[in-house]
């Protein structure tokens, strides 16, 4: 019964929106209606600078890295952690507290993958950071991160159920990036500034 409670408990975790959050307690207005329209790190940097993004940063990497944490400290098996990083992900795609309208999943995917296996989590945030670092585009870096996460996953911790949560988490983040991909390919994503 346990094991249930902890996916369920990741699903509502991850439904808490800290764009939303933060934006409130900022006195900023709701992402969801500024920018890119995307409640996430990103278009709370564009809304209200560094500190909210990194706050916002922070919260969606908690979000995905707690129930992790969890479900070890519970000795749940692969697919109980696969389960409960799915559904800490999909609780911040679709938040049940905010009408379903969530972000893209980087730093919840992040935080996921943290949880897993501190390697996992490093060595997808490095690749991240050196495709962030040459190509200048968050959402380039994000795609590329995620499409090497799946083998990434099965070098570190071979499971299938391991492996295939990192499928599912990958095939979703690029649904959600269908926009960020068209620009790329237009020429029309915006670059990381500084």
């Amino acid at each position: 019964m346990l094991p249930y409670l902890v996916v369920i408990g990741a699903y509502l975790l991850g439904s808490v929106s800290s764009a939303i959050l933060v934006a409130r307690a900022m006195g900023l207005p709701d992402p969801r209606t500024q920018g890119s329209k995307n409640p996430g790190a990103t278009n709370m940097l564009r809304i209200g600078g560094r500190k909210a993004a990194a706050i916002t940063l922070l919260g969606d990497a908690l979000k995905g890295l707690v129930p992790m944490l969890a479900a070890h400290a519970l000795g749940m098996s692969p697919q109980g952690l696969a389960l409960t990083g799915l559904a800490a992900f999909l609780g911040h795609l679709y938040p049940v507290f905010f009408g379903f309208q969530g972000g893209k999943g980087v730093a919840t995917a992040l935080g996921v993958q943290f949880g897993l296996h501190w390697l996992i989590g490093l060595s997808v945030a490095l690749i991240w950071f050196l495709v962030a670092r040459v190509g200048r585009f968050s959402s380039l870096a994000a795609l590329v991160s995620m499409s090497l996460a799946p083998f990434v996953v099965w070098a570190v911790w071979p499971e299938r159920e391991l492996v295939a949560m990192q499928v599912a988490i990958t095939i979703l983040l690029f649904w959600r990036h269908r926009s960020n991909i068209r620009n790329l390919l237009e020429g029309k994503e915006g670059k990381i500034k500084g």
